[in-house]
């Protein structure tokens, strides 16, 4: 049995975090030991911290103690002073802990292209460390340093009850702007404190993040500084040794559980953004091309505005869905709309079901909700599917990135 609870990545047993924000520039350190496994960006510009982080992991064999995460600034495009700043900061809390900086993972987020205020964030540290803690406040004041133009935290947890005992999977992440990461999101720290085995915790992580981080869209935008760590401290001595084991089941349903709901966060959060659309497509004869159509209409910058405008412009979803590269039958697709309460059928097996003035008030209605539902068959009889998840595209959108400052 899986159950929500509260304080994030401090109600996982074995780790205590901290933050602070001081204007754009926050800091957060989490503290946890064990067994990590890392995902990065897609993108060919890495930030410094990105690569560092995956060189010390890969180095000490997937293990880290730490993390330490700057926001304000990305450290990207940096050369070889962001390298150099990367491991300062690794450095820098390493002497403080007393542990050796190859276990510390380091993440930026921020503007691309400036060099980073490291004495600033060496100043943090001291503020941060004396305040770390396992407590709801400790987690909630690490989701606020790691954002940017974030407008909420983003947390959650889980509970499970199995036969082998109890664990818990915890997570926070940050994420509103230049999002389709195509390999997990803007930065997402998770813990567990279950006993994993590295190569697990690596497949484990890689198909959570497929089916959930991969999966949403705000703006198309892929960072320089996508990053998503996992860390088993193993403190439940719940062990999950073996990939054929129940316990394996039930540590992959928590974990995708976890990383689903951070992932519905930020796109909830897309900056600007004023509705959350859901986007499931089945019938497809693979699951790429489910995924491909189901990303395509979330994507679509005239399907996002028309959800915007409460227009119900449907043909745009089906615009989508044909150039999304998918095999796709219009003589047979089925096309559905919901807000959760009420829906509307739009087309059946190719048929336009209504286009009437009262079947396009209905729809303009479930539109005008904060969550919109979108479900579409493409029509060739395959059995795949797959969910993205997306936001609306508002004047907000444009004025937060025509801002330098932001």
């Amino acid at each position: 049995m899986i159950q929500e609870i509260k304080g994030g990545i401090c109600a996982v047993d074995g780790v205590k975090a901290f933050g602070i924000k001081e204007g754009k520039f926050g800091l957060a350190v989490i503290t946890a030991k064990g067994n990590a496994a890392g995902v990065y960006t897609k993108n060919k510009v890495i930030a410094a911290p990105l690569i560092v982080t995956k060189e010390n992991i890969e180095k000490n064999g997937g293990f880290l103690e730490a993390i330490i995460a700057n926001s304000g600034n990305a450290n990207a495009f940096t050369g070889e002073d962001g390298l150099k700043d990367a491991n300062s900061m690794a450095e820098a809390l390493a002497e403080k802990l007393g542990v050796d900086p190859e276990f510390i993972g380091i993440a930026s987020t921020g503007v691309i292209g400036r060099k980073l205020h490291i004495e600033k964030i060496k100043e943090q540290i001291c503020t941060v460390l004396p305040n770390l803690a396992a407590t709801e406040k400790a987690n909630d004041e690490t989701m606020k340093a790691i954002m940017t133009t974030d407008l909420v935290p983003k947390g959650f947890a889980v509970e499970v009850k199995s036969a082998d005992g109890n664990f818990r999977v915890g997570g926070i992440a940050k994420g509103s702007g230049m999002i389709e990461p195509n390999m997990g999101t803007m930065l997402a720290f998770v813990y567990t404190d279950a006993d994993v085995r590295s190569e697990i915790l690596h497949s484990s992580l890689k198909e959570a993040v497929r089916k959930t981080f991969n999966m949403i869209v705000v703006d198309g935008d892929t960072s320089t500084n996508d990053m998503c760590l996992l860390t088993a401290t193993g403190k439940s001595g719940v062990a999950v040794h073996s990939f054929e084991s129940a316990c394996c089941e039930e540590f992959q349903t928590a974990l995708e559980t976890v990383l689903k709901e951070l992932a519905k966060k930020i796109a909830k959060d897309g900056e600007g953004a004023t509705k959350l659309i859901e986007c499931t497509v089945t019938g497809a004869v693979s699951e790429e091309d489910a995924i491909s159509a189901s990303k395509a209409i979330v994507r679509s910058p005239l399907v996002k505005t028309a959800i915007f405008g409460n227009d119900p412009n449907w043909g745009r979803i089906v615009a989508a869905a044909g150039y999304s590269g998918a095999d796709f039958d219009q003589t047979k697709i089925t096309l559905e709309m919901s807000d959760g309460r009420g829906s509307v059928s739009l087309v059946s097996k190719g048929k336009i079901t209504k286009n009437d003035e009262e079947t396009l008030g209905q729809l303009k209605l479930i539109m005008s909700a904060e969550m919109i539902f979108i479900k579409m068959d493409l029509g060739t009889g395959g059995k795949e599917t797959a969910t993205a998840w997306g936001c609306d595209l508002t004047y907000d959108y444009v004025r937060i990135n025509a801002d330098y400052t932001t």
